[in-house]
This record gives structure tokens, sequence and C-alpha cells, in this order.
């Protein structure tokens, strides 16, 4: 299948070298233009870890090159920069393709899905709510895999295109998804605001003197309660709209094979198994510059909306609001386009359904 990859990071790397591995043909759009001169020429893409390979990289000049002949489509750009690649490939979408946000959060499928519906087409828009492998660039032109994840779930806006959605990833990826409701549940499944949000606070000062610090590690029974007493606010959202999303108990052991318990003491389990993984040496990361905007800020909105409180989700945000002197609600460039306040909770609910 050919397939077009939004994105040259850690994960666009990873997705191109995996895809290639299982016979597909990925082409690679770096909006940022590094990937045209990293790969100049015959350079190869080395991968390390759960996949060794040097592989060919096929790189698209523009994003129309890319998008053309592509059966799929898959974003793989943090965040912060959703709006403005969806910007960039909508235009060109055509009826016959799937497009895959990997991983979804802020409404990011909702957006397409309108400016899709405005030139009338209608394509299945697949969102996870993880990324389906880990990986980080190691080098201007390697990336280290350091795991491939065995499930993971998707939803496909419109619903009606549901299995479409998921097969499609299947071909992609293998018999690795699990189908759920609706794009709803995938945005309130996604367990990476609370636990990133609570262990920057607890080692904030180690982030910002760029100290080695464990990541699963740090994440003490204290911390633990934290991550615990957030994803309760995020389960009785999900409640509220009449989901059943997974709890963070659930995550560990579904991801890691953990025994549940407290939080604290699955991250200890966890950080036994996976000593290497270190946590941010700034205070500019993702755990804080993605996770806040897009993934606390978010989930508050969807509070207002069927007026259920989230009130750690906002002390969350004033924190890092004063911690890092920004405004991060501001940061959000996709919330001001959707005008959540406009439309009632079963009528959100139904348009994220594509109902």
């Amino acid at each position: 299948m050919r397939v077009a990859i939004i994105g040259f990071g850690g994960i666009g790397r990873g997705y191109s070298a995996y895809l290639t591995a299982q016979g597909h043909e990925p082409v690679i759009w770096s909006p940022s233009g590094a990937a045209l001169a990293d790969f100049a020429g015959d350079a190869t893409l080395t991968t390390t870890g759960k996949l060794e390979a040097a592989v060919p990289p096929r790189i698209a000049r523009d994003c129309a090159e890319a998008l053309a002949r592509a059966e799929t489509i898959i974003v793989a750009v943090q965040a912060n920069g959703f709006k403005t690649v969806i910007d960039a490939i909508a235009p060109h979408l055509t009826a016959g393709q799937t497009v895959i946000i990997s991983a979804h959060c802020s409404f990011a499928a909702l957006y397409l899905h309108r400016l899709l519906k405005a030139r009338g087409i209608d394509i299945p828009v697949a969102a996870w709510a993880t990324t389906a492998l880990t990986a980080r660039k190691s080098g201007p032109r390697s990336v280290h895999i350091s795991g491939i994840r065995a499930k993971l779930d998707v939803a496909t806006l419109p619903v009606r295109h549901a299995q479409a959605g998921l097969a499609t990833c299947q071909a992609l990826f293998g018999n690795r998804f699990e189908l759920r409701e609706d794009v709803l549940a995938i945005m309130l499944s996604n367990l990476n605001p609370p636990a990133h949000v609570a262990n920057m606070l607890g080692n904030l000062t180690r982030a910002e003197r760029g100290e080695d610090w464990p990541n699963y590690g740090s994440i003490t029974q204290g911390v633990g309660r934290i991550v615990d007493a957030m994803d309760g606010e995020r389960l009785a959202l999900a409640k509220a709209f009449g989901l059943s999303v997974r709890s963070v108990q659930d995550h560990y052991v579904h991801s890691f094979g953990v025994a549940p318990g407290p939080v604290g003491e699955m991250a200890a389990a966890v950080y036994k198994n996976r000593p290497e993984l270190l946590g941010p040496k700034t205070l500019d990361t993702r755990f804080i510059t993605e996770d806040v905007p897009f993934g606390l800020v978010p989930l508050q909105a969807l509070g207002r909306v069927i007026g259920l409180p989230l009130p750690l989700h906002e002390a969350g945000i004033a924190l890092f609001d004063a911690i890092c002197a920004r405004n991060f609600r501001a940061e959000n460039d996709l919330l001001p386009m959707l005008d959540l306040e406009l439309l009632p909770a079963a009528g959100l609910h139904r348009e994220l359904r594509g109902e």
C-alpha cells in the first residue's frame, strides 16, 4: 500500500521503516523541510532496537506530491502541529483515501472532518489513542524503535466507516487494534496528560537543571496518587458522556504486563524492566508543551460543555502557566476553530460520531 507519512520525527521515521519492512510504500512529507536536507542523495534511514534495518526513505518535496496516489495518510506530528498539517493536507485529500491520526488529541479528527465535509469529501478518519510504536531520533539519519505496541485503541469518524478504518489500520500494522465507540472515547483514553503533568510536577527542578532522572522510576507513591486523582476526573468525564474507557491501572496492565495495584507500585515495576527510559531534561518538553494545551485544556473544555468541573486539570493548567510563564490555553490553536460552547453536550457527541 502507498502510504503518505506526514511528519518525520522519531515516530514518523519509525513508521517509515516499519511499513517498508512490511512491504508497503511509504512516502514522507516533512512539514519543516528538514527531511529533504537530511536525506539528500542516496542517504539511508538506519533503525535500531525492535527493528534493525537500513532503508532508503522516499521524501516528497511538498504536501501535494506526498498525497498523490497515496491510499492512506498518517499524520505523525505533535499536537501543536496538527492544525498546520491538517490545513495543508485537507485540500489534497480525495475519495478513496483514509487518514490516520497518530496519536489523536484535542478534536483533531473533528477539525479535519469539518474541512472535508465542506468540500463534500466523505472518507474515514481513523484516530488512535496513542502511537503504534515508541521511537526517538537517534541521529540525523537514524531512529531507535524501543517498542511496538501489542494493543492499540482506534475509532473512526464518521462511525459508519468504522470497519473500513479498522481494516486499513490492520492492513498496515497487523491485528493489534481494538475498536472503540467513537472519537470521543479515543480523546478520553489519552493517559499521557495526567501521567506526564504529575511526573513533571514531582521532578520539576531536576528537569529544569538538565539532570538525568528515570521516567517511571520517579513516579513515587505521591506522584502516583496525583496521577490516580487526575485519572478519576477523566473517568468521571467519560461516564458523563456515557462512555467506558480504561483506567490508568488498566493501561499499565495492558501496555506493560505488570500486576495491578497503586500507580506508584506499578510504575516501579515498569522501571525495573525499562530503567533506560529517562524523563525530560528541560521544561521545553512535549510533557508540558503538548500535554497541557492539547491534553488538559480540551478535557476541561469538555467538562464545561457537560457541566462537570475538573479541578485538578484546571489546577495543572494554572500551575504550568505560572511555571513556564505562558498561556497554554491560548496555545491550543484547534479549540478556537470549533466553537464548542455553541453546542450542547449531546450535539457535540453526535458530531464526534459523524451523525
